[in-house]
């Protein structure tokens, strides 16, 4: 029987520390360069030669400031502070490749829909339809007060924020403009058809407006939808909107359950359950032999900054750490940002007691997901285990950069592409059409954005 191919995704975001703090200091990484566009194109151009399907790019609109209940650490050593915005690198990535796509994560605070659905459709033209937006209801307080709230909203308000958030965007990019509304007609010197462009009026709990979306149809319409969310309204959230889901799980097993359960709550939806494609979080230390990957490891682990690692976890779990002694074993509480943070390293090893500083250094290289540390082949059968629980691809997160995913690409890479389980070559089209295959450039049904288009342009739209 013939096994599915791997998706690959690369895991970064525009700043000097997403996940390894105090490894940017080390002479081959790149990431200090975050400002020079040449690092961002040099990056894609690599991950092309990888066969990568995308790049996803994080993004924060706050700040790391529940650890000791500041962010002067997140700021001491750059962990996530700076931080600039992911969108505006996709052009030029774009511009030196021809099939990577890219993926960036927008909030729901930082845009109104009106003026996010516009900047969406303008990078799907500019990137030829390889262009995907991860959907975050954010999990920092420091975000909400930025924006002018007194904090966060609760957790399940901030899904119902987004379910809504999603159907405005969905009635811009899809029901807007009828798909032969632009006609190019030189002759009599018209270029759209009035008739066939519709105002949107939407008026919702939390979201208002009224007119037309101001961009023409782009190549794919609606961006392809990412999602990362385990808790159960964020597996619910994925059953409706995600096409692509990412998992944090702390192993195979946990991972896939996860994916089980939102295959399940897919198909209720009506949907098809094997329309989500199921990526699990990974960090990955390789080299020549398991000896060599064992010796980076242990170095990358010399330089992690404990205290910065402490400001990850803080803001993640919404628990101050610093308050925390750092031999105490930790135990899984309900807070407001990401709930399954802590229940996952219980999850990890039920017979580990693990304490805060345990979180911190396990958190330090890569951030909060399982790592795998050997030798290309050993990389390569441990993903394999990994796709046996329903895991279709993996979101690949680094200790430094270039080089670790150059490892990846030099040494896993060619192993898998031998056991036919990552593409040799890319297909044909736009994003969604290389990872659902040709002809679906658009949302299928019943996907609430095509149930959408349908209502607007009537049955074969």
């Amino acid at each position: 029987m013939k096994k599915r191919r791997m998706y690959l995704n690369a895991f970064s975001m525009n700043c000097v520390v997403h996940q390894s703090p105090g490894l940017w200091v080390r002479p081959e990484s790149r990431m200090v360069d975050y400002k020079d566009l040449n690092t961002w194109v040099e990056l894609a151009k690599l991950l092309e030669r990888g066969k990568f399907d995308a790049l996803f790019l994080a993004d924060v609109v706050g700040v790391y400031d529940v650890f000791n209940g500041n962010r002067d650490a997140a700021a001491r050593s750059a962990t996530q502070l700076p931080v600039n915005d992911p969108m505006l690198l996709i052009p030029a990535m774009a511009q030196v490749t021809k099939n990577l796509g890219f993926g960036f994560t927008s909030g729901l605070l930082q845009y109104p829909p009106y003026t996010f659905a516009r900047l969406v459709s303008t990078l799907d033209f500019l990137t030829n339809g390889r262009v995907g937006w991860n959907i975050v209801t954010s999990y920092l307080e420091s975000a909400g007060r930025a924006y002018g709230l007194d904090g966060l909203p609760e957790h399940d308000e901030r899904y119902e924020m987004a379910d809504e958030y999603c159907e405005a965007v969905y009635k811009l990019w899809e029901a807007s403009w009828a798909d032969d509304a632009v006609v190019k007609d030189v002759e009599n010197g018209i270029y759209s058809d009035p008739s066939k462009i519709l105002d949107v009026d939407h008026h919702g709990k939390y979201y208002k407006f009224k007119g037309c979306h101001l961009t023409e149809p782009s190549p794919q319409r609606s961006p392809i939808l990412f999602q990362a969310g385990a808790s159960p309204r964020g597996r619910e959230f994925a059953a409706r909107h995600a096409e692509c889901a990412f998992f944090l799980g702390p192993n195979a097993k946990v991972d896939g359950e996860y994916i089980a359960d939102v295959r399940k709550l897919t198909a209720a939806t009506g949907r098809d359950p094997n329309d989500i494609l199921c990526y699990a979080y990974m960090k990955i230390i390789t080299g020549g032999t398991e000896e060599e990957a064992r010796r980076k490891y242990d170095d990358y682990f010399s330089q992690i900054d404990y205290e910065s690692a402490m400001a990850l976890m803080s803001g993640w779990s919404g628990l101050d750490f610093g308050e925390l002694d750092p031999d105490m074993k930790i135990e899984y509480v309900e807070t407001n940002a990401m709930r399954t943070m802590l229940q996952g390293f219980a999850e990890a090893d039920p017979d580990k007691e693990w304490t805060v500083r345990d979180v911190a250094n396990y958190a330090g290289i890569g951030g909060a997901g399982p790592v795998l540390v050997g030798a290309a082949e050993q990389i390569a059968d441990e993903l394999e285990e990994w796709t046996e629980h329903g895991v279709d691809g993996f979101n690949i997160a680094y200790g430094v950069t270039p080089g670790s995913f150059e490892d990846f690409i030099d040494g896993v890479v060619p192993i898998l592409q031998q056991r036919g389980r990552v593409q040799k070559e890319y297909s044909e089209g736009t994003l969604r059409e290389k990872l659902y295959g040709s002809g679906r450039s658009r949302i299928s049904m019943p996907h609430p954005a095509a149930q959408i288009r349908r209502e607007a342009w009537g049955e074969g739209n």
